[in-house]
C-alpha cells in the first residue's frame, strides 16, 4: 500500500521547487559572501549555473501541471538552454584568438613588471598591517624565519601571477579574451588585479569598458587606481600610469 498518492508527481515537483531554490541561491549567496568577506567565485560559471537551475524547475513545474501540448515545446527549449550554457561555457575557457594572449605571454610581460612594482624581500617580514610576507608580497604559508632565494620568489610570484590572471579572467567576456586582450593589455590588468584584488578589479569600470569595446576608455580607468587610505598616493599614481601605458601598448582600438 502506497503512504502516499501519486508519489511520482509529488517527487517531481518537490525536485523542480527545490531546484528553484537552489537557482536562486546560487545567484545570491556567492554576492553575500563577497560583500562579507571580500572573497570571490566564478561569476560566469554561478550566474548560468544559478539561471540554469532556476530555468530546470519552472520546466518541471510546468511539466507537471498537464499541460500536454506545451511538453514537446518545453523539452525543445531545455534542450536549447543546455546547449547555449555549454556554448558559453567551453567558450569562456576556450584558448584566446589570434587577438587574445596566451599565459606565457602574457607572463612573460607580467611576472618582472610586477617584480619592478613590488619589490622583493628573500626574508620573511612583517608588512604594515602585521602579516608574515616575502618576496614579491606573497602571503600564503609564510612564517617569519622563513627565506627564499631569488629562484625560489620567482617561481613563486609566477605561479601567484598566474592564478590571478586566470581567475580575473572569469570577468571578461569571451569577446574581450578572444580580440581585446594582447599580452600587454593582459599584463597591465593582471597587475591592478595582483595589487588590488580580483574582485574589486573584475567588478570594476575598467573591466566594464574593456568588455564593452571601450578599450581606451578601460585602459585610462586604470589609473583611478591610485589612493590608499582615502588618500592619493604619489607612488600609486606613477605605478598606475605605467599600467595604463602598458594597457594601451597593444593599441587603443578594437580589433
Amino acid at each position: 500500500m502506497r503512504l502516499v498518492p501519486e508519489w511520482k508527481r509529488v517527487l517531481l515537483l518537490s525536485i523542480s521547487f527545490w531546484m528553484q531554490i537552489a537557482g536562486m541561491l546560487t545567484l545570491i549567496v556567492p554576492e553575500i559572501r563577497y560583500a562579507r568577506t571580500g572573497v570571490d567565485s566564478n561569476p560566469v560559471f554561478l550566474w548560468w549555473l544559478g539561471v540554469l537551475l532556476l530555468l530546470a524547475g519552472i520546466v518541471g513545474r510546468i511539466w507537471q501541471q498537464g499541460l500536454s501540448p506545451w511538453r514537446e515545446w518545453l523539452r525543445v527549449a531545455a534542450i536549447v538552454a543546455v546547449v547555449i550554457l555549454l556554448a558559453f561555457v567551453l567558450t569562456g575557457r576556450a584558448n584566446a584568438g589570434p587577438g587574445g594572449a596566451s599565459e606565457s605571454q602574457t607572463l612573460a610581460i607580467a611576472v618582472p613588471f610586477i617584480a619592478k612594482e613590488e619589490g622583493k624581500r628573500n626574508e620573511a617580514y612583517l608588512d604594515i598591517v602585521g602579516v608574515p610576507t616575502i618576496c614579491y608580497g606573497s602571503t600564503r604559508g609564510v612564517r617569519i624565519g622563513m627565506k627564499k632565494t631569488d629562484a625560489q620568489c620567482i617561481a613563486l610570484l609566477r605561479e601567484e601571477v598566474s592564478e590571478y590572471r586566470e581567475k580575473l579572467h572569469w570577468f571578461f567576456t569571451p569577446a574581450t579574451i578572444a580580440s581585446r586582450l594582447p599580452p600587454t593589455r593582459d599584463a597591465a590588468y593582471t597587475s591592478l588585479a595582483f595589487n588590488c584584488g580580483i574582485g574589486a578589479v573584475g567588478k570594476s569600470t575598467a573591466t566594464r569598458r574593456l568588455n564593452a569595446g571601450d578599450i581606451t576608455g578601460g585602459c585610462e580607468a586604470l589609473t583611478w587606481w591610485n589612493k590608499a587610505g582615502g588618500r592619493v598616493i604619489r607612488g600609486l599614481v606613477a605605478r598606475r600610469t605605467r599600467e595604463r601605458d602598458l594597457c594601451l601598448a597593444g593599441g587603443r582600438d578594437e580589433s
